[in-house]
């Protein structure tokens, strides 16, 4: 390839000087307006692309980042055509391909999304940066397959929680969580004392949508607790992570989501929650509330277990693998508190958290 004179000089002439100029430009925080009139998207250039992402991609995989989390984090942190570019990086290294051998991906990629030379490039900078940007710690693989899941009792778990998001009345709506959370315990601990080698504690990344991430992430934290898990929040990218066995982490997600859903319509239902302060403090006594719900219930299914004095070392045992596990992920935690300015919005959201429903 010949030599182009850009205003920041001569093109790299090969693969790796493009793949050092991407990630310096990723580094940086450039895009590619720099680049003359005229610019074509140059075989090296594709590969050079190429050669810069597949190490970042390896990078996030093994920092537990899977397809799911990527696109998650590409939606608020890049434009549409970025956050493509990093799932096509991540699907080549997984050896499944949209686009054919005949030419380059970034030029099939580029035609298929209708950009410009300068604006694919710009993507595939914006892409990198992201990509370097990523949060990796020593992430637990999850298993292979699911351990020991009754799929019956899930779906049933599913169903009530669905009725429960959908009912109109406050009282049917809370015992139908309760149930859903009676349910996922019993299983739990039958699954806990059937156990005869447990698997490895694994991580899942639960997303929060904004605002109030900071107090939805203690409704996280309350639901993980009461299941048997840890959590941590990551504002920076709002998501908690979430470490315990790959049957209760379900458990967390679905009983997290049911009630995020019940506490935002209980929210806007209040006519006094119209103000930042209000609708903040009724989320973080919500969760507060909750939490106090689920361990109560936790606690009263324990106890009327058959051979539940069994339970308490195999528990205990269980507990000190998660926590291990949570100390290898996250070997430094800072606790913070979420400040409350509005007891109007304290006093509602415990309210509606009394509410709440976890099955029928």
């Amino acid at each position: 390839m010949g030599k182009r004179k850009t205003p920041r000089g001569e093109l790299p002439a090969t693969a790796e000087g493009f793949a050092t100029a991407l990630l310096a430009a990723a580094r940086a925080g450039d895009d590619a307006r720099w680049l003359a009139p005229g610019f074509e998207l140059p075989a090296e250039l594709a590969r050079g692309a190429e050669l810069a992402a597949q190490p970042l991609v390896g990078r996030a995989r093994r920092g537990g980042w899977p397809p799911e989390d990527l696109r998650q984090a590409a939606s608020r942190r890049v434009d549409e055509f970025a956050g493509s570019y990093v799932l096509d990086a991540l699907a080549e290294a997984d050896g499944v391909r949209w686009w054919t051998g005949a030419e380059p991906h970034l030029a099939q990629w580029a035609a298929k999304h209708i950009l410009t030379p300068a604006e694919a490039v710009t993507a595939v900078v914006e892409a990198l940066g992201l990509l370097l940007t990523l949060p990796v710690t020593a992430a637990q693989p999850r298993p292979a397959a699911p351990h020991g899941v009754d799929d019956k009792k899930l779906s049933r778990v599913r169903a009530l929680l669905a009725k429960a998001e959908s009912t109109s009345f406050p009282e049917e709506a809370e015992a139908l969580s309760a149930k859903a959370q009676e349910l996922m315990t019993r299983h739990a601990l039958d699954r806990v004392l059937l156990e005869a080698a447990p698997a490895l504690p694994s991580s899942r990344r639960i997303w929060l949508d904004t605002p109030y991430t900071d107090a939805k992430s203690l409704l996280v934290h309350v639901v993980a607790k009461a299941n048997r898990c840890r959590a941590v929040y990551d504002p920076r990218w709002e998501f908690v992570t979430v470490v315990g066995d790959e049957e209760d982490l379900d458990a967390v997600a679905l009983l997290t989501t049911s009630l995020l859903v019940q506490a935002t319509r209980a929210m806007i239902a209040d006519p006094a929650g119209r103000s930042r302060p209000f609708r903040k403090s009724f989320l973080v006594s919500y969760a507060t509330r909750i939490g106090e719900r689920l361990e109560q219930a936790a606690a009263a299914t324990l106890t009327e277990l058959p051979g539940a004095d069994r339970l308490l070392p195999v528990l205990a045992s269980h507990e000190l693998r998660v926590n291990t596990a949570f100390a290898t992920l996250f070997p430094e935690v800072v606790g913070k508190s979420v400040t409350v300015r509005s007891a109007e919005g304290w006093h509602a959201g415990r309210s509606a958290a009394d509410r709440a429903r976890f099955g029928e």
